[in-house]
């Protein structure tokens, strides 16, 4: 998730270097453990309870697997990882309970992958590129953004795009609308789910629609207001959810605020940012644990960015704790201007990939979304950022 209107200039801004420290830590109410040894002290009684969602228990099916990967490598042996009669029973259960049984992927790449390409993609490989993660198995795709093609040039066509793809069947389409003005264009163009973006960094608002968190939410409450009327659902996005390139790390109280700003003004579902991919699990369990307390886990999401490789595992204890929403972009498409060496999202690839090999069902074709990756990959002309995919060539 980034850039909607002006952006601040990147030579005003840190690297991810100078952020990084303590950014790996664990929120404790309140707290940041700085060490190995007053973390685990203050994290012993916190992870007692810390699986255990009384409010929203889950049916473990793990056994059910659905791996439709045909891999020449690894298919037998993810079963046998899952399924081992030797293991410890009581840890696997443990590990699995509460874990959804169906997980529903949001693609995002059309829109927030494609969004930052420096070369323009055509109207036509866009619309191709949609109907091809369609086709794959995916129900929800996030098309494209109306915003001003002044700052994000790459999404000038958005009217073009939506008329051409609004009457796919079997998909929703959401669009991300950063003002009234983008809400208008979008339903004209006969966008049928609109998106709203908001931050908890107020640095990171500021710099990326031109606004306080506040003047966000006044703004976004129209917009939905607007939506109401017309029985058009809205999708939240609250972003740098964990830490912000400006500020540093993010309280879970402020990610926990804005959500549920979000979801009295009538959000139908809320995906939480790691925008710029500094997340870990130890910092995530605790936001998503003070985001759990103002909004319902089914209302939620996870969009995690890959920058240091912590996007599985932060899905993983996001499952664990009852999420079955997931943002990802094919490819690994995407990244944030705002941050020097933030790469792109998880890759679609390797979210499906882990998902059966987990045995949960995502209704989404694996061998499908490899070769969509691999048609956009081959138009920009570089590799794909999914291991899954990079390994399966090999």
């Amino acid at each position: 998730m980034s850039s909607l209107e002006e952006p601040l200039g990147l030579d005003k801004l840190p690297s991810l270097s100078t952020i990084d420290s303590g950014l790996g830590y664990c929120w404790i109410e309140g707290k940041t453990c700085g060490s190995l040894n007053s973390y685990k002290e203050d994290f012993k009684e916190y992870r007692r309870e810390a699986f255990i969602w009384r409010h929203h228990k889950r049916e473990n099916t793990h056994n059910e697997s659905e791996n439709r990967y045909p891999s020449k490598h690894t298919t037998n042996h993810q079963q046998n990882l899952y399924c081992n009669d030797t293991g410890p029973r009581d840890i696997t259960n443990k590990i699995f309970k509460g874990m959804p049984s169906f997980v529903r992927i949001v693609e995002v790449g059309p829109r927030d992958g494609l969004q930052n390409e420096k070369n323009m993609v055509p109207t036509s490989v866009k619309i191709e590129l949609i109907h091809r993660l369609v086709s794959s198995g995916l129900s929800v795709v996030e098309a494209t953004s109306f915003v001003s093609p002044k700052w994000v040039p790459q999404l000038a066509d958005a009217k073009d795009v939506v008329e051409a793809v609004k009457n796919i069947e079997g998909a929703r389409l959401p669009v991300l609308t950063p003002n009234l003005k983008g809400f208008e264009a979008a339903v004209a163009a006969g966008a049928k789910e609109i998106a709203v973006f908001a931050s908890a960094s107020e640095s990171f608002s500021k710099a990326n629609i031109n606004c306080t968190i506040e003047e966000s939410l006044a703004r976004y409450r129209d917009i939905i207001n607007s939506c109401k009327k017309l029985d058009i659902p809205v999708r939240g996005y609250v972003s740098c959810v964990v830490g912000c390139p400006v500020e540093g790390a993010i309280s879970p109280s402020k990610v926990a605020y804005v959500a549920k700003q979000l979801h009295e003004m009538g959000c139908m579902e809320i995906s939480l940012g790691d925008t710029i991919g500094i997340g870990t699990p130890g910092t995530v369990i605790p936001m998503l644990e003070a985001v759990m307390e103002v909004v319902p886990v089914e209302k939620l999401a996870v969009h995690f960015h890959d920058t240091y490789g912590q996007s599985l595992p932060n899905i993983l204890v996001s499952l664990q704790m009852g999420i079955s929403v997931v943002d990802s972009s094919v490819a690994g498409l995407g990244g944030c201007p705002y941050a020097k060496g933030a790469s792109g999202n998880v890759a679609t690839e390797d979210v499906v990939y882990m998902l059966h090999g987990l045995g949960i069902k995502t209704n989404v074709d694996l061998r499908k979304i490899l070769q969509t990756g691999d048609f956009i990959c081959k138009y920009l002309g570089r590799p794909s950022g999914s291991k899954v995919a990079v390994a399966y060539k090999m």
